[in-house]
C-alpha cells in the first residue's frame, strides 16, 4: 500500500517541477503599450510552431474590448502559417502581466509575461509550465548583450535555455 501511495505522488512532484507558479509575472502591466507587433527571437519547441521562421505576433484591440492575437510565420516549404486568436488581461490588484489566450473556441491558455523592459521593447513570456517560453522583441534582431541578459534571466528561472530555437528573420 505504501508503494502504491508513492506511485501516486510521483506525477504530482513531476508536474510541480515544471510549473511556473513560483515565477512572478510582471506588475503594473499596461496592455495598451503592449499592443502592436512583436518578433519571436527565441522559443522552446512545441508542435504548433515547429519549423516556423520569420515568426511574429501582433496584438490589437477588438470592438468587444478583447485583444486580437495574430500569429504569423513561414513554414519550411515557404508557405505562410497564420493563427488568429483572442486574449484578455486577467484582473488583478497589481495589474500583473497575465492574460488568457485562446486560439480554439472557448479554451484559454495562460500567457504569463515574466519579463518586460520599461520601454516595452523586449519581453519574456511563458505559460503555466516551463516547457513553454518565448523571447520577444519589437525589432527582428537584438544586441548580443541584451540577448545574454535575457538568456541569463530565463536560465536563473529554471528554463532549459540550451533547448531554445532561434527562428530566422529578414
Amino acid at each position: 500500500m505504501k508503494y502504491l501511495f508513492l506511485l501516486f505522488l510521483i506525477p504530482i512532484f513531476m508536474s510541480c517541477a515544471t510549473s511556473t507558479k513560483k515565477i512572478s509575472s510582471i506588475k503594473n502591466f499596461k496592455s495598451e503599450e503592449y499592443l502592436g507587433k512583436w518578433y519571436e527571437i527565441a522559443r522552446l519547441d512545441h508542435s504548433f510552431e515547429r519549423g516556423l521562421d520569420f515568426v511574429s505576433a501582433s496584438y490589437s484591440i477588438k470592438d468587444d474590448g478583447k485583444i486580437q492575437v495574430l500569429n504569423q510565420g513561414v513554414k519550411p516549404d515557404g508557405t505562410n502559417s497564420t493563427a488568429i486568436g483572442k486574449a484578455y488581461v486577467k484582473d488583478s490588484p497589481d495589474n500583473s502581466g497575465e492574460l488568457g489566450v485562446s486560439f480554439f473556441w472557448i479554451f484559454y491558455a495562460k500567457y504569463k509575461i515574466i519579463y518586460l523592459d520599461e520601454n516595452y521593447e523586449t519581453a519574456i513570456v511563458t505559460s503555466g509550465r516551463k516547457n513553454y517560453l518565448w523571447i520577444l522583441s519589437r525589432k527582428s534582431k537584438i544586441q548580443q548583450d541584451k540577448m545574454n541578459e535575457l538568456l541569463n534571466f530565463c536560465k536563473s528561472n529554471g528554463f532549459e535555455t540550451e533547448k531554445l530555437i532561434f527562428p530566422k528573420h529578414k
